[in-house]
């Protein structure tokens, strides 16, 4: 089972891999408090514990004990619905995200508009007056951050891109969509969930200031992505088999023309980053939708 589990996860794409992290994060540590419940151990004692080292503090004090948490706060999620509907809008808003700006982008944008959220929420409750009987005990925890930065990075670049709420006649512009989702958590910064709202803000802001860098040719990931590739690069086997030159066959065509096409779309994926899907021609907007249908 643990190695059909490893092959599946293996398999995944990246958007799909973050999914997958969120949900087993989330079964195992509500497994463990279940398990230790039938033990008569305290309820919810695994749950506080894992979120007591993950979760991100306000307190800068805290902080400073745990820093990996303006990381770790959003993999991870104590209630049913908010990693539900969590990774719901992820899987949604990831897939356009993914078809636009490529598969690479989406974990450092994930990555970069948490760190962003957890920023915001730090320095909200270490500045303003309100949160003065709070900041010693507030944490923030889930992906709504780096969601929200996802969604409003796809918005961005696609404000006039529609899409179906709730029935499929009804469009949606994703610029509506991106200013209604802002304006909700401005207006709720003062609310029951405030650190949660200014996260969403910081995740928020910093998917729009990526697409806006990215279509000045400035690419905000870019040293995440390098570093990224560089960590996943310790954990693959190199393989000792010597190469051959031999005879191209069916399959080295084959393989030869996903290069190219490959490139083609890496080509227009660029193009829609620095210029904008408007600027493409008929005949790159057909080649992308072929390959976005081949892909689903």
């Amino acid at each position: 089972m643990f190695q059909k589990t490893k092959q599946s996860f293996i398999a995944f794409d990246t958007l799909q891999k973050i999914i997958a992290v969120n949900v087993a994060i989330y079964i195992l540590v509500n497994l463990g408090d279940v398990l230790l419940r039938l033990f008569n151990f305290p309820p919810e004692m695994v749950s506080g514990t894992v979120s007591e080292y993950v979760s991100v503090p306000s307190a800068l004090s805290a902080l400073l004990t745990r820093p990996w948490s303006v990381i770790t706060y959003c993999f991870y999620h104590e209630k049913f619905f908010h990693i539900l509907f969590n990774m719901l809008w992820l899987f949604y808003m990831g897939r356009l995200f993914t078809e636009y700006l490529g598969k690479k982008k989406v974990l450092p944008v994930y990555i970069l508009g948490g760190i962003s959220g957890a920023a915001l929420f730090i320095l909200f409750y270490n500045l303003f007056p309100l949160f003065n009987n709070d900041v010693n005990f507030s944490v923030a925890i889930g992906a709504s951050a780096s969601v929200l930065a996802i969604t409003i990075a796809i918005a961005t670049l696609l404000p006039d891109y529609e899409v179906s709420l709730f029935v499929p006649t009804f469009q949606v512009k994703l610029k509506f969509i991106a200013v209604a989702l802002f304006l909700i958590d401005l207006l709720s910064i003062t609310g029951n969930n405030a650190g949660g709202n200014i996260a969403h803000i910081g995740g928020a802001i910093f998917g729009f200031l990526f697409t806006k860098q990215l279509q000045k040719g400035n690419d905000l990931t870019s040293g995440l992505q390098r570093f990224l590739q560089w960590l996943s690069s310790l954990f693959t086997a190199k393989s000792n088999i010597r190469v051959v030159h031999r005879k191209a066959n069916t399959e080295d065509v084959y393989r030869a023309q996903k290069d190219q096409n490959q490139k083609a779309i890496d080509k227009i994926l660029d193009k829609i980053s620095k210029s904008g899907y408007a600027s493409l021609s008929n005949e790159e907007k057909d080649i992308l939708f072929k390959a976005s249908k081949n892909t689903n």
